[in-house]
């Protein structure tokens, strides 16, 4: 998440508190102002996941049975100007179930950039400041301002939040009851978040085939400050001078199939 360090750094986990949406730059070394800046497409990315009887276990190895049927997704460019990074380029495999969403993300890296030592037995704010992937997910096609956002770190650190947009306001102390994991894998220099998000934390009505949630995916990855590091969406947002994850009006489609 992307919401201006010196704003966080005045919160309580607990708490709600203003969401202030000030310029900033987080483009990544290769991107100058001669950059063409990328334009939204009509309709965006839609991301479709099949639907299991059986809930099994959550766990991030991707041979596992686990995560044989699930559909997949890449997160491989930059939110605003559409640079590819080949090497960070990160599968996310997803399903659901009659009560959950699973989400898996695999993500190959050079270096980690991490908040140490890991606490993940609580809501961790400023993931957003090292390596981490997010997803943000919303059933409201009318209030496109309020959706919920879930963060992992490689470490399995993490937090869940209540976003409303149009309050400009965020719930910090909302719990989802999501299950969630994180793992290093140094030899092969990849690492794996798992998600298991009941539905009814982010819907009140129930999903069948046919239903469709706003979503979108991210990573962010890199040592250094924000312009040297790599901000990387699934449906690229192509914004400038502003926060390039909260845009809900660019945000692409999560459909549940059968």
């Amino acid at each position: 998440m992307l919401l201006i360090p010196l704003i966080w750094a005045a919160r309580e986990i607990g708490s709600s508190a203003p969401v202030h949406s000030l310029p900033r730059t987080a483009q990544g070394p290769e991107v100058n102002a001669a950059s063409k800046v990328c334009e939204v497409a009509s309709p965006t990315t839609s991301f479709s996941i099949p639907y299991l009887a059986q809930a099994p276990e959550l766990n991030t190895d991707p041979r596992s049975a686990t995560w044989s049927r699930a559909a997949s997704a890449w997160i491989e460019k930059d939110c605003t100007h559409q640079i590819d990074y080949p090497k960070l380029k990160t599968e996310v495999r997803g399903f659901w179930t009659d009560s959950d969403l699973y989400l898996l993300f695999i993500c190959p890296y050079s270096e980690l950039n991490l908040w140490l030592p890991a606490d993940n037995g609580k809501d961790r704010l400023k993931l957003w400041d090292r390596d981490v992937v997010e997803f943000f997910l919303g059933d409201d096609w009318t209030d496109i301002k309020h959706y919920r956002e879930f963060e992992i770190a490689p470490t399995g650190d993490w937090v869940d939040l209540a976003i409303d947009l149009n309050k400009e306001r965020y719930e910090a102390d909302w719990n989802s009851g999501w299950q969630r994991q994180g793992r290093i894998d140094e030899t092969n220099h990849v690492w794996y978040a798992a998600a298991r998000v009941p539905l009814n934390a982010v819907s009140n009505l129930p999903v069948k085939a046919g239903t469709r949630w706003r979503a979108n995916l991210y990573r962010i990855d890199g040592l250094g400050e924000d312009p040297q590091r790599h901000f990387m969406c699934w449906q690229p947002t192509c914004v400038v001078n502003r926060d390039p994850n909260h845009v809900p009006e660019h945000f692409g489609t999560l459909s549940f199939t059968r």
